[in-house]
Parts: C-alpha cells; structure tokens; sequence
C-alpha cells in the first residue's frame, strides 16, 4: 500500500528551487540533496570554509514546568541533571526493551527544556515520550512546525555569523548555546553544535524568519548552500551515527557505540534495567567503522561477513571526498570489532577485504 501523506515543505523549499537545488523526498518533506555545485563541491567548502543547511525538517519538542529537567532525565539517557541553563547535550531516546526510540539533542534554558529529534520520527518519537507526562507536573509541546533550524558549518563559521549578531560568539562553548538575536531577529537559539565534525552553529527559530536570515548568511557569496548529500558524507567522516542506518528500533546505545551517553548512576530512566542485563551477560554485536583497500563503494545494504561468517549488512558508506577512501559502518561480532579486523564485504557478488578502523575517520575537523 503506497503512502499517500503528501510532503511537507520547509519555508525556505521556494529558496532551494531558485538556487537550482535537486529536490528528493526525505523524512517527509521535499528536500535539496544537493545544489549545482555538486555534493563534493559542498562538502569540501564545509571542510574548508562554511556551507549552510536547511534542516527545518528536524522536530523540537518543549518541556515546561517544575519537572522539566526530571522528565527529560527519565526519557533519555544522558544525564539533563547535569547540565546548567545554557548547555546542550546529545543524546538517546529508548525503549523499556533498551532499543532506540531515536538520538537527540538537549537543551536546558532556564525555564524550559528543548528535545530536538529526528524529522521522520517526530510523531513516532512525540507519543513515546508522552506516555510519561503524566508521572511529572510537566506540559510537553510540539513546535516542530513553527521552527526553522539552519545549520552554519565550516571553519570561517564564526566569523561570518559574527557579522550578523551582537552576540559575542567566542562565549558560547561547543556544545552551549545563547538565545540572541541573528539578522535582525530576535530570540534565536545560537548553539555551538553540528553534525559536520566542523565549528559552527544551529540556529532555532520562528520559521516567518527564515528567508531572512538565509539570504543575510548567504548575501556576501561566502557561504555555500549545502543539501543533505554533502550532510551525509560529512557526518560519516566523522563516524556521526544517522538514524535509520547505524541506529534503529533494532539497536540499543550499547551495540551502536553510544554506551557514553548511557549514564547508568543518574537513577532509574526508560530502558536502564534492559541495558543493566545487556551489559551483564555481554554484547553480541557492536557498530564498528570499516575501510576497504579496493576503491569499491560500500553502499547501505551490502552484505557483511566476519570471520567468514554473514555479519548484517553496510548501515552507513560511501567514498570519502576528503581521504578519497571507501568508508562505512557495519555491526559485528565483539570478536571482529578490534581496530585492524578483518571483515568482507560483497559488492556485485564479489567478497572485497575491509579492515575495521576506528572512529572518526576524518580527524582533523576544525571541531576536533
């Protein structure tokens, strides 16, 4: 039965088209995978100046009220208690079984706490987390629809916002962030974050704005738009997991590599007791990076073998535009998941040597 729910759009979709973006579906809206530039083009000017993503697609959900960080803590892992007002952290969304929900990212401002989670698991992600309210004096909101968020990546990131703020950028740490104002407008969430192993900057507001504030970071021909296939390669580089590849409702943080976002000692939270029994009796498989000597593309869905035996499949590959190398992730046995192993991976029928390697494989992002 085909899906008949018709795509959304993000307010700057009109903006994409005029640039000459190629438009796909993609967490159900139309997006720009790329501009005519090209996605290595794009992705070598995040590498090497800045480009800029719409990522209006991602959802934001808004926690208010006494328990708000107290709710937060229960429906992930990381520790929210932790943080002061004015920092975020990533993090992930389970399951009582201990499978993931989705990853996320949270924000603790002084009266509220903002979850931002994946576009194509907004509404799946919204009803999980609302079985809860009812155990906090909370009220939970979807703004998803009302927010536009542009990504600013790229070592020349800084500056170039700087000129479009009178927020002093060098205050905000990576992973903290200042509501301010960005080209005029006001009450933006400037936070020192990405997905691009670059500097740079997520901005969250009013979707009203957002020709605005694209067309004053774009004016001087700085910036490179950049669609979601520079995004990918990017973030893969930087061994930065995507939902929907390397995690699922299959997986759980321990097996994806994410065990240090699981902070078992916070307290109880939704799926500890199941990773508590997944760490005691062992893993069976864990998410490894992998790199192959042959230049042969290691694209989603190839078969995996270790130690000559069928491992799953490729979550994650490409050929890296900066190390001009095969790369990708896969799950394998704990015994194949060494740094150095030896794994196979079949391409058109054919086994090709591949050599796990650990993460990032890129590490000289300006983030590092």
């Amino acid at each position: 039965m085909v899906d008949a729910t018709p795509l959304k759009r993000t307010p700057l979709y009109d903006v994409h088209v005029a640039l000459g973006a190629k438009i796909v579906p993609f967490a159900g809206f139309e997006m720009p995978v790329q501009y005519p530039t090209g996605i290595t083009a794009e992705h070598k000017a995040v590498r090497e100046k800045a480009g800029l993503f719409d990522v209006s697609h991602m959802g934001e959900f808004v926690v208010r009220g006494p328990q708000a960080v107290e709710f937060v803590n229960h429906v992930t892992t990381n520790d929210v208690a932790a943080l002061a007002p004015g920092q975020a952290q990533y993090s992930t969304i389970l399951r009582e079984d201990g499978t993931i929900v989705d990853d996320c990212l949270v924000y603790r401002a002084e009266d509220r706490v903002l979850m931002v989670v994946n576009g194509s698991n907004i509404d799946k992600d919204f009803a999980h987390i609302s079985r809860f309210v009812g155990d906090f004096n909370v009220t939970l909101e979807d703004i998803s629809d009302k927010i536009a968020l542009l990504a600013l990546q790229g070592p020349d990131a800084a500056r170039i916002l700087q000129k479009h703020t009178d927020t002093d950028l060098s205050k905000i740490k990576y992973y903290e962030f200042i509501i301010g104002k960005v080209a005029g407008v006001e009450k933006v969430y400037i936070s020192r974050t990405g997905y691009t192993g670059e500097d740079g900057f997520e901005l969250y507001f009013p979707g009203e704005h957002a020709k605005k504030i694209w067309n004053a970071l774009t004016a001087s021909g700085e910036v490179t738009p950049t669609g979601l296939g520079a995004r990918d390669s990017l973030r893969l580089e930087m061994g930065m997991a995507l939902y929907g590849n390397d995690l699922d409702d299959t997986t759980t943080p321990l097996e994806a590599s994410l065990g240090w976002l699981v902070k078992m000692k916070k307290g109880d939270f939704v799926g500890r007791d199941a990773l508590a029994k997944q760490k005691e009796r062992g893993l069976e498989r864990k998410l490894v990076g992998f790199t192959t000597a042959e230049r042969s593309f290691p694209r989603l869905g190839y078969p995996v073998f270790a130690a000559g035996k069928p491992s799953g499949e490729v979550r994650s590959g490409t050929m890296s535009p900066t190390l001009g190398i095969p790369i990708g992730t896969a799950y394998v046995p704990p015994g194949s998941a060494a740094e150095g192993a030896a794994l196979e991976i079949e391409i058109r029928g054919k086994r090709i040597p591949a050599t796990v390697q650990k993460m990032p494989f890129y590490k000289k992002g300006s983030r590092l």
